[in-house]
């Protein structure tokens, strides 16, 4: 039996007891004096969020097969218990052993989003680890982030030892193997550090030395030793199929954000929306084989109970094997009262097919992601939706009996006009009268447009890198244009409103794209109480704008300012395969109002094909 770290008096005092007494479906439980290497994976937000994520279901899996390491989970305590745990000096623990976590070898912190930086300072603190890598010794585990937030680390720079840039089932082995050499040679950790720098794909962030202009602007970046090399790249797994993937995925007792089956049917996207950072990243689009994900599908539902599986991708419309892949699941797993969930389908005549038959239509709705109300704003972004296609797509999908619509868009995008922001109701009105333009026969019920607005964040990577951002109160006023258009319209009794909050996008913007000196400010914004800031009703702005002025950093410079094109920016020693000049020239072309071919369409010279590999390789 293990012992756990918490006494069943604190356990009855604090709310989902769950989330920290481990134990779960498929948890992986080791002799720990059989094992070389403990790691400790972390998700810096609640455990419902975190263990919703694919990326460490993954690595936990991979990690675990082999017999020399054991990998545990940890997630942010919630509010209760970290003040709990602070009162009672409790060391942040592991779920699976729970042993401290600041005994292991390796603390991984994936970072999905800029709004729980605090967090993995609360994850450092309560685990009683210093919060400057600077400030550790041997005693301490090596601290590694990843993610798509580690593509720019630069604000978190002083907190990790590294970073991985890529997707971890690459070149985690090989470090792995390093560090076991590192620890039988007693060689300082500062020479284990200059090591791994030398694995593709790891950033050491102490081995690099950032000046300055007057202006603010970086005036270089260098390594400090010649063991740090001037580019990172980016590590992608190019075979999708013959790689690791978790057939029997942790499974909680509590319900999970995403309470399902996750299997992944592609990674990237062939579309090059200017706005999407997960667009560039993860160039160039993979697809897994249709065999493999059959047999996961099987796997995974038979070793977890659930009864939902998703398909998850960043366009699922375009696995070029999707709809064999619904059938089979439905032939499969329908007759057995398992729902099948296809989040990112474009609206078209075939999704529609496919959703019809996965979905009850009359217990759904549908989700379009316009982004814009506008055709010449989309053309900007380069969406690839015309107006035709989106009411044709709300025409057949009223036809097929839905009757609930989503629709998503951004405000503040660059070039944007007040006429492209009331089109946002425009189009919505247009969607609406197409509903009753349906004969009454084929109607389900009364129609229902929810339309949300959320604030566009330029972020990098992408071709909107270079875009100004609008301040809160230009925000909030676009919100209200659209606010009041809806309410002009004939069919507004049909539509409800939603958006984003204005001061948190402002934040956000700051965290995506700033440098290191943006680091002070998030550990004096921690050191205020600012935690969980993600969660709206926990987002203290005021503490964060306290925290600006006290380190005497310009928010504006990292949000309004312009930027000039050949201006270096704080991941730019990072390569992802897209060229800069790649982004230059889609920077250009949005202000030009030209649209770019996606992937399979033709090559668009991007650069992701010297990769060897994806649909760039199919044309």
């Amino acid at each position: 039996m293990r012992k756990l770290a918490l006494s069943d008096e604190i356990l009855m005092t604090v709310e989902k007891p769950a989330r920290y007494i481990g134990g779960e479906v498929n948890a992986v439980i080791k002799d720990k004096e059989k094992t070389d290497i403990r790691f400790c994976m972390c998700f810096p937000d609640v455990y419902e969020i975190g263990m919703s994520h694919l990326g460490i279901q993954i690595l936990y899996d991979m990690f675990n097969r082999r017999e020399d390491m054991w990998c545990e989970r940890v997630y942010s305590p919630w509010t209760d218990l970290d003040r709990i745990m602070r009162e009672k000096n409790i060391p942040l623990f592991a779920l699976e052993s729970q042993d401290p976590v600041k005994d292991f070898d390796f603390l991984g912190i994936t970072i999905q989003y800029e709004m729980c930086y605090t967090n993995i300072l609360q994850i450092l603190d309560l685990a009683q680890i210093p919060l400057e890598a600077s400030e550790r010794t041997k005693e301490h585990p090596f601290v590694i982030g990843g993610g798509p937030c580690a593509y720019n680390p630069e604000p978190l720079a002083e907190f990790f030892d590294m970073f991985y840039i890529g997707e971890g089932e690459t070149q985690y082995f090989r470090l792995m193997d390093l560090y076991k050499e590192w620890r039988a040679g007693g060689a300082s950790r500062e020479a284990f550090l200059k090591q791994a720098a030398q694995i593709p794909g790891i950033y050491v962030p102490s081995l690099y030395e950032v000046a300055y202009k007057e202006d603010g602007t970086i005036a270089s970046m260098a390594p400090r030793c010649p063991e740090a090399p001037e580019k990172v790249k980016k590590q992608l797994v190019l075979d999708m199929t013959d790689t690791f993937y978790p057939e029997k995925p942790v499974t909680p007792f509590i319900k999970a954000t995403q309470d399902r089956v996750v299997l992944e049917i592609q990674r990237g996207c062939i579309r090059g929306c200017r706005f999407c950072q997960a667009g560039m990243l993860y160039r160039p689009a993979r697809e897994r084989d249709l065999e493999m994900l059959k047999k996961y599908a099987c796997s995974m539902l038979k070793n977890t109970g659930y009864e939902e599986i998703s398909l998850s991708s960043l366009s699922s419309s375009d696995y070029s094997c999707l709809g064999e892949l619904v059938n089979f699941l439905m032939e499969e797993f329908g007759s057995k009262g398992i729902n099948i969930s296809l989040p990112s389908l474009r609206i078209d005549a075939f999704s529609l097919d496919v959703m019809s038959k996965v979905q009850d239509v009359r217990k759904s709705s549908l989700t379009f992601a316009p982004e814009a109300g506008s055709q010449r704003l989309r053309d900007v972004i380069n969406k690839g939706l015309t107006e035709e296609v989106i009411l044709s797509g709300a025409g057949q999908a009223f036809e097929g009996g839905w009757s609930r619509v989503k629709l998503y868009f951004m405000l503040g995008l660059p070039t944007e006009t007040e006429e492209d922001i009331k089109s946002i109701a425009w189009l919505a009105e247009k969607i609406a009268e197409r509903y009753y333009e349906t004969p009454k026969e084929q109607r389900n019920g009364k129609c229902q447009i929810v339309v949300s607005t959320s604030f566009f964040v330029p972020k990098p990577f992408t071709p909107f890198q270079w875009a100004q951002m609008c301040t809160k109160e230009e925000f909030l006023q676009r919100a209200y244009v659209v606010n009041h258009e809806i309410k002009e319209q004939k069919n507004r009794k049909s539509m409800k409103y939603n958006w984003h909050e204005a001061d948190v996008t402002v934040l956000e913007g700051i965290l995506a794209r700033g440098d290191r000196k943006v680091g002070a400010v998030i550990r004096r914004a921690y050191e205020k109480g600012c935690l969980f800031d993600s969660w709206s009703e926990w987002f203290r702005n005021s503490l964060w704008l306290e925290a600006f002025e006290e380190c005497g950093i310009d928010m504006n410079f990292y949000t309004t300012r312009k930027r000039a094109l050949d201006e270096i920016f704080p991941w730019d020693f990072i390569d992802i395969g897209v060229s800069r000049a790649f982004l230059e020239r889609e920077w250009s072309k949005a202000h030009e109002e030209k649209v770019t071919k996606n992937c399979r369409q033709g090559c668009s010279g991007c650069g992701a094909a010297a990769y060897g590999g994806g649909v760039c390789h199919e044309h």
